[in-house]
């Protein structure tokens, strides 16, 4: 685990820092812990409520089938779309209303359901975290120094860890080449 953050917002721009300084961000993910469900009631629902937006929403699957027989029809004319746009709307209204009276003693208000999480985790698959942890840390604290090519991964994303313990506590510097020594 990289961090916790207590909002959706602060665990992006959590992600956002490293997307910007080239992180492969593809080994991030943002995990929402301890959900709760809010229902928001956004007022009472009528006859009328029922009917326009019963009709609202028939308008549209109205008027993407009307779109559909514009596109694909040996004569096209605008009419088409209007015509299954008013359609739709009709059969909405009738199923909304419909609807809405079967079950109008059990529920007579309009709602929107959201999940909400506590706290934010931003994890990271662990060969990339010391990166990671060095990038949210600040500017120039990566790359560390690297003894030789042979210390880095293979995809070379993130160094290897040292074989001996005592390697991590003392940078090495490889040999002098050569070229170098004349």
């Amino acid at each position: 685990m990289l961090g916790e953050y207590e909002t959706y917002q602060a665990a992006q721009a959590a992600v956002d820092t490293l997307a910007k300084a080239e992180f492969p961000i593809k080994h991030l993910s943002i995990v929402g812990t301890d959900l709760t469900t809010v229902e928001r009631i956004t007022g009472r629902l009528t006859y009328g409520r029922a009917a326009f937006t019963g009709a609202a929403s028939g308008s549209w699957l109205g008027l993407f089938f009307g779109l559909l027989l514009f596109l694909f029809s040996p004569t096209p004319d605008f009419s088409f779309i209007l015509a299954a746009a008013l359609i739709g709307a009709g059969f909405g209204m009738i199923f909304s209303i419909v609807s809405y009276a079967v079950n109008r003693r059990r529920r007579d208000f309009a709602s929107t359901h959201q999940v909400l999480a506590r706290v934010h985790q931003v994890i990271v698959d662990p060969q990339h975290a010391a990166r990671a942890r060095h990038l949210l840390a600040g500017p120039g604290a990566w790359p560390p120094p690297v003894a030789n090519a042979a210390s880095t991964s293979p995809g070379g994303d993130s160094p290897a860890a040292p074989a001996d313990p005592a390697e991590s506590s003392s940078v090495q510097t490889p040999e002098p080449t050569p070229d170098q020594r004349a």
